[in-house]
């Protein structure tokens, strides 16, 4: 699911059942998952910004996955739509640990569960969409925190001379 949205790992934890729009293969972000000391682990109905809440399309392979998931008999009728194996709220941190406990038995290179965000970004980047769609996409509160993180400087971007060409008309006589 992480490479299907690009969401954070706090955001993937705390989504509920009720935020998946199959029918229109849409999920909202209305929450993530927090360690609290003291409290243990809470979902905060907050994202880390206003942007942050919002509602992103999903890859028919994404929703595919999902269904499966809905239906397998360990998870019974859980609110959230990845529990832990006790069927509670899931730690991110734990959430990391078993990432890097799987990469490895996998033999897969570094990449953290953060690598996901930045491939869709960078999916997006390359498919020539905006900053703008990046930004909302990934929830960034601003365009520049999308541009200046997540997205390739020092393309050379053949296109400008098209325009120049297009719009400048110098006279060959």
């Amino acid at each position: 699911m992480l490479i299907a949205t690009g969401l954070r790992r706090s955001e993937l934890l705390g989504l509920r059942w009720v935020d998946l729009d199959q029918k229109a293969s849409m999920l909202a972000v209305t929450g993530k998952v927090i360690r609290v000391p003291g409290e243990g682990l809470l979902r905060l109905d907050e994202i880390k910004s206003a942007a942050g809440r919002r509602t992103i399309p999903l890859p028919k392979f994404a929703v595919d996955m999902l269904l499966k998931r809905r239906h397998l008999p360990y998870l019974g009728e859980q609110g959230v739509i990845f529990p832990s194996t006790a069927g509670t709220l899931r730690d991110p941190n734990n959430f990391g640990k078993e990432w890097r406990t799987a990469r490895k038995e996998l033999g897969v290179a570094e990449v953290t569960t953060h690598s996901f965000r930045k491939t869709v970004s960078t999916l997006i980047d390359d498919e020539g969409l905006s900053a703008r769609i990046g930004a909302d996409h990934l929830g960034h509160s601003h365009v520049s925190m999308t541009q200046d993180r997540y997205m390739t400087r020092g393309r050379i971007h053949t296109q400008v001379a098209d325009l120049l060409d297009r719009t400048v008309r110098i006279n060959d006589e």
